[in-house]
């Protein structure tokens, strides 16, 4: 495999999977964080513009390798990085670093997936552990375009006492699942959602806002 980006991410991303036995090339272009990476990996890493072919081709990837991470700390290079894999040298898999969450969506068009984020990792653990966040992001389906999420329902929501079929849902969006009291049940139209409710819906990203002020009022 080839793992583009020599920075603390892609240096312990590489430590690691030499330690489970892999085979892998290591890029890095800047001159000083390459030597510092060559006294460690020695013949493993090589240094360059991971965007440019004759690198790439330097590190192996016209064999072609398993799997090419992307994971310097430029998105727009990310991007060409897996593009390149992918499109000219037929690679299998690509993973690509994230480092601006504003800049998923260009990931998103250019069908590069899975993708990391850690910006969107941590903001996923704030949502599950702050009560504030009514809100709460469990799974993102990228294939589908869609997400689902978990609403918890109290004393003062609007949708407390209604029926599922009553409420004006945005486009997009369905209710799937209502826990309550240790059980769950699949949300139909005759469902009456309760303050307590744990609620998971379906929706297309962009939506959550509309979801929010329908089940919350917030």
């Amino acid at each position: 495999m080839i793992v583009a980006g020599g920075g603390k991410v892609g240096a312990n991303v590489a430590r690691s999977l030499l330690r489970l036995g892999h085979e892998l090339t290591l890029i890095e272009q800047r001159p000083d964080r390459f030597e510092r990476l060559e006294e460690e990996f020695e013949h493993q890493v090589q240094r360059g513009d991971a965007t440019e072919l004759y690198v790439l081709e330097r590190a192996g990837i016209a064999r072609p390798p398993d799997i090419v991470l992307a994971l310097t700390g430029d998105d727009e290079d990310n991007m060409v990085i897996c593009q390149i894999a992918r499109e000219r040298y037929g690679v299998p898999k690509t993973i690509a670093r994230v480092n601006d969450p504003r800049n998923q969506a260009h990931f998103d068009l250019l069908g590069i997936s899975p993708t990391i984020c850690a910006t969107s990792s941590i903001m996923a653990l704030v949502e599950h552990e702050v009560p504030e966040h009514e809100l709460i992001h469990l799974l993102e389906l990228r294939k589908e375009n869609l997400e689902i999420v978990e609403v918890q329902i109290d004393r003062d929501s609007p949708s407390a006492g209604k029926r599922v079929e009553k409420l004006s849902l945005p486009e997009g969006a369905r209710l799937i699942s209502v826990m309550r009291d240790g059980k769950a049940e699949i949300a139909v139209g005759s469902t009456t959602l309760q303050a307590g409710d744990q609620v998971l819906a379906i929706l297309e990203p962009g939506k959550e806002d509309e979801l929010r002020r329908v089940l919350l009022s917030r």
